[in-house]
């Protein structure tokens, strides 16, 4: 029986998605399978393992003596700090988090030093998809076409509002460039929504880099992609937004926002996003999963928004409804992952 660690929580601003996720995951995995080690970290960046219920975890109540046992890291395991030392093995990690310090390649680079297999991209690939200025300059080099941007950066001199007017018009898109789940973006259409939305990303980012992006006219989608060296792709989805940005509560609490999957888009519109998905997987050297996200402009062409390497992973997520539409069940996609994280070698060659 495969040994698996299910690592949820984390340090970042979408500490509380990750324990839904987790939720949602350990509901849908076929645990006979498995070996399942549960292990939290919390919000001071401590790990524990976990032996309480799946409803204490979803709702934050998981953090107990009773039901929590310090551990640290050690070669394809980890060792329990409760005084015994005991080590549990571990044969691969499927880290249902989000976020910085955790899809950012951090956590990545953990398991490869642990010569432990896990899931998703790699610890390079995880890194410079979660920082999108990094993106768009290799996705500019890759010639998959993007919207305008200016990257922002709190060790340079930066150019002013009216500098960025010059580059693209109004309204602009105001983000962090290693955030994820919306926290931080804006839309801003004037000189004071842009100055109190600067702050707003500064203070999301942690790393002192933003972007002011052009805001397309059109609509949203995302196509689901899995796979190391052979890709395929998922169905796609289309957002429709009532109110200003897919934002936060858009995402998980479906307020001013709606998804339909598959997309409400043409075959030649559709076949253009999936190929597109691809070509963004491999310029970005993504391995396990990803979910790309696009936009579809009034001339129906198709342009990169950005790349999440560990989307949502809750009963509502796009990413497993995706890949559901697509004929793959939660279940069945939870084994194809591990599956695919076992293929990859991990540690030293």
């Amino acid at each position: 029986m495969l040994k698996l660690g299910v690592v949820f929580g984390g340090q970042s601003s979408e500490y509380s998605v990750s324990l839904h996720s987790t939720a949602s995951f350990l509901r849908q995995i076929r645990s006979e399978k498995y070996d399942i080690t549960k292990i939290g970290i919390d919000q001071e960046g401590h790990f524990y393992v976990y032996s309480g219920s799946i409803d204490d975890l979803e709702h934050d109540h998981w953090k107990k003596e009773d039901t929590c046992i310090p551990c640290a890291w050690t070669h394809k395991g980890i060792i329990l700090l409760d005084g015994s030392n005991q080590k549990i093995e571990l044969d691969c990690v499927f880290p249902v988090v989000h976020g910085k310090n955790c899809e950012d390649g951090t956590l990545q680079g953990l398991f490869e030093v642990m010569n432990i297999h896990y899931v998703g991209c790699d610890t390079m690939s995880s890194a410079i998809s979660m920082d999108k200025e990094i993106m768009h300059i290799l996705c500019d080099e890759a010639k998959i076409p993007c919207a305008k941007y200016v990257c922002l950066n709190q060790r340079k001199e930066n150019p002013t509002f009216e500098d960025i007017q010059k580059e693209f018009e109004l309204p602009w898109i105001v983000k962090p460039c290693n955030a994820g789940s919306s926290y931080g973006v804006s839309k801003v259409s004037n000189k004071e929504e842009f100055d109190a939305a600067v702050k707003e990303a500064f203070f999301y980012d942690g790393r002192g880099k933003i972007l002011v992006e052009e805001m397309i006219d059109g609509f949203e989608i995302g196509c689901a992609v899995m796979g190391n060296d052979k890709i395929v792709t998922g169905s796609c989805d289309e957002i429709e937004i009532t109110r200003g940005i897919f934002d936060f509560e858009g995402k998980y609490a479906m307020d001013g926002a709606n998804i339909y999957c598959p997309a409400r888009i043409s075959k030649e519109t559709f076949d253009q996003a999936q190929d597109l998905a691809k070509r963004v997987y491999v310029a970005m050297n993504c391995s396990g999963l990803a979910r790309v996200d696009m936009f579809v402009t009034k001339d129906q062409r198709v342009i990169l928004n950005e790349l999440n390497t560990l989307p949502g992973f809750t009963d509502t997520s796009r990413y497993p409804s995706m890949m559901k539409e697509a004929g793959l069940s939660f279940p069945d996609l939870i084994d194809q992952l591990i599956e695919l994280a076992m293929q990859r070698v991990v540690g030293a060659c």
